[in-house]
């Protein structure tokens, strides 16, 4: 019997699945901002990293994660509350994946210089495989600054905490070959003011010294099953710190309980929460009443994370655009040969590589500055300017890279609809645009050297490009008047973000890039709807150096 499709057309005209390539080697810009940054040496764990992210299969597991959302089980079958979330296998697979090959750790093991940045180029081709594991990766990444606070909390978690191993097992951590570390302190009535939180903790003399009850509820808890938590409570003396391990050394589990998931736009692999705590026993981290600070101290890597992240989001769009229009055909030319639709790809390939050299730049400063005072000041700055920034551009970003693939970019089969909603999620976590644009403020504030130290980061550009030099100018006359208000400062962190951006391009990046980076974002062609005007000669040479990621 012939089958009922025998006659049916061939599909023609429609581009082949996105895989078979390597995120890693296939990216030239990043591997010459590892080399300028000092981390060549990652380049070992990028390729396998990179060639996972091209892998059919890995990129499935990405799809059934997603597709399979996480799903809270309250109660065992014999009534006991167990509070655990059940993943889909895939999501454990990924887990695996990242965790073995040290996305969360690799800042704290390598030993070597450009630790942070090797970190954060396995984070930005990471976030081109799966960005719902990148939570829990990313805070576990945060934490073993903050773990250090506590010599014996330290001894029992600090190794396990950058193991290159996955142990999704819930267990006492003296049986564990690895341990996840989540924060939570966001409450439903404060939000960003953390100083509005209201669970309460008291001391628990009888279990040791430095060890409290809380009691309270947190409105977000992401990775709700991490091993511990890093969380905010009132003392007597204010907001403190403290660690909340799920399982108990005496092997019980602690009063933790999740209330229920919460359903996202996006982020669907990963699981968002609500949980209670009554009486759960608590260690202390840091002083009392110094928690806010305690807890901004282990913010900074994630926020910066946040930047990282969205640059990565930013290249898998790209990557996945250039392939569409490179096979696609439309009025008798492949879409990449549509001079309007190559001013848009190299309009979004520039503002990929100015993202990610941005990021890059912020993780040296976060490398130096533990020896450095300047880059530590340089740090200070870079990371809530690099978290606005990025953070910012990546939804409009990832809706133009959806608009060039039209109608089969908003179908769930191709992977940049689920890019779209993840973009606004790295905005939002760690301090939304305005937090993150007030701490530039703030900490303008307490350092007056930043303004030395931003200069001199800037100046070997100078001379370079007349539209650079003249938005410099203008920063300087910013800075020597009576400085950015409030309500402009929005404004003012996006002029710091360009200019820096287009500094660290006009330095490094080729002409061409560099070129159509100024007079597209600070000259008289500035605006920001992608493909606004390029040189016609400089687009050839920008998607050439884009095109590797079309390599199958």
């Amino acid at each position: 019997m012939s089958s009922r499709n025998a006659h049916a057309p061939e599909i023609t005209n429609q581009p082949p699945p996105y895989s078979g390539y390597n995120a890693f080697v296939c990216d030239q810009a990043l591997g010459e901002a590892c080399a300028t940054f000092g981390a060549a040496w990652v380049a070992a764990k990028a390729t396998t990293l990179g060639a996972a992210a091209g892998d059919e299969r890995v990129q499935k597991l990405a799809h059934d994660a997603n597709r399979h959302e996480p799903e809270l089980r309250t109660y065992s079958a014999a009534g006991e509350r167990i509070d655990e979330v059940d993943y889909h296998p895939a999501y454990h697979d990924l887990m695996t994946l990242a965790f073995e090959s040290g996305v969360h750790s690799l800042a704290w093991t390598a030993g070597d210089e450009g630790a942070h940045v090797g970190r954060a180029v396995l984070s930005y081709v990471w976030n081109q495989i799966e960005n719902g594991v990148a939570c829990p990766v990313v805070m576990t990444y945060s934490a073993p600054p903050t773990l250090a606070l506590d010599p014996d909390i330290d001894a029992a978690w600090g190794q396990k905490v950058i193991a290159e191993a996955y142990d999704p097992e819930l267990k006492p951590i003296a049986d564990k070959a690895s341990a996840t570390i989540g924060m939570t302190f966001t409450e439903n009535q404060g939000g960003s003011d953390l100083r509005a939180n209201e669970s309460l903790a008291v001391k628990a003399e009888s279990n040791g010294a430095g060890v409290y009850a809380l009691s309270g509820r947190k409105w977000f808890c992401s990775a709700p099953m991490c091993d511990a938590f890093v969380t905010l409570a009132q003392t007597e003396a204010g907001p403190t710190c403290f660690f909340l391990p799920r399982i108990l050394p005496d092997g019980s589990r602690n009063a933790f309980h999740v209330q229920r998931l919460k359903e996202k736009c996006g982020n669907r692999s990963n699981a968002s929460s609500e949980v209670e705590f009554d009486n759960a026993l608590v260690w202390r981290l840091g002083e009392e009443g110094r928690g806010i600070a305690t807890a901004i101290a282990m913010a900074q890597y994630s926020r910066s994370e946040c930047a990282i992240a969205s640059a990565g989001i930013m290249r898998y769009a790209l990557s996945l655009a250039l392939h569409f229009c490179a096979n696609r055909r439309s009025f008798q030319k492949s879409l990449i040969d549509q001079p309007l639709m190559a001013q848009v790809l190299a309009d979004l390939a520039i503002e990929s590589e100015a993202a990610m050299w941005l990021g890059l730049r912020m993780s040296c400063a976060i490398d130096k500055g533990a020896s450095d005072e300047t880059e530590w000041t340089l740090a200070r700055l870079l990371t809530p300017v690099s978290k606005f920034w990025i953070c910012k551009r990546t939804p409009p970003f990832v809706a133009e890279a959806l608009e060039c693939m039209g109608g089969n970019g908003y179908v769930e089969d191709h992977v940049v609809a689920r890019l779209y909603r993840e973009a606004p999620l790295n905005g939002i976590w760690e301090g939304s645009g305005n937090v993150v644009a007030l701490d530039v403020l703030r900490a303008l504030g307490r350092h007056p050297e930043i303004a030395d130290v931003f200069f001199a980061e800037v100046a070997p550009a100078r001379g370079q490009n007349g539209l650079l030099d003249k938005a410099i100018g203008e920063l300087e006359s910013q800075f020597s008047g009576d400085g950015p208000t409030e309500a402009g400062c929005r404004r003012f962190v996006s002029q710091l973000a360009l200019v820096l951006q287009a500094s660290l391009l006009v330095r490094h990046a080729p002409e061409a890039t560099a070129q159509a980076f100024c007079n597209g974002r600070l000259g008289a062609e500035h605006g920001f709807i992608f493909g606004s005007g390029q040189d016609t000669d400089a687009i050839h040479a920008i998607l050439q150096r884009a095109a590797p990621a079309l390599a199958a």
